[in-house]
């Protein structure tokens, strides 16, 4: 029997590991570690991507909801999530 639950980026890095700073980015990063990447806001996903995190997972997820244009109106500003997907897709 297989796990159907899509993968968070906690089945690609790992449990979360606490961190001796605190900041409003780890913050945002530890919340989502847990959540299925189709569950995260465009917002959180960008965050991802720009952190280099679980790129195999949050890349191609990124990818899906540009292509069809998914909007969740979470993003800082228009395009954020393609902007963080190009400068992930830079260092690939």
């Amino acid at each position: 029997m297989t796990n159907s639950r899509p993968l968070s980026v906690a089945s690609i890095e790992g449990p979360w590991v606490d961190s001796k700073f605190d900041s409003g980015l780890i913050n945002r990063c530890r919340l989502d570690w847990n959540t299925p990447v189709t569950e995260l806001t465009n917002e959180v996903l960008a965050t991802y991507l720009r952190q280099r995190i679980a790129l195999l997972l949050t890349v191609p997820e990124a990818e899906q909801r540009i292509a069809r244009n998914y909007i969740d109106h979470t993003e800082m500003y228009d395009k954020e999530l393609a902007d963080a997907l190009d400068s992930a897709q830079d260092i690939m």
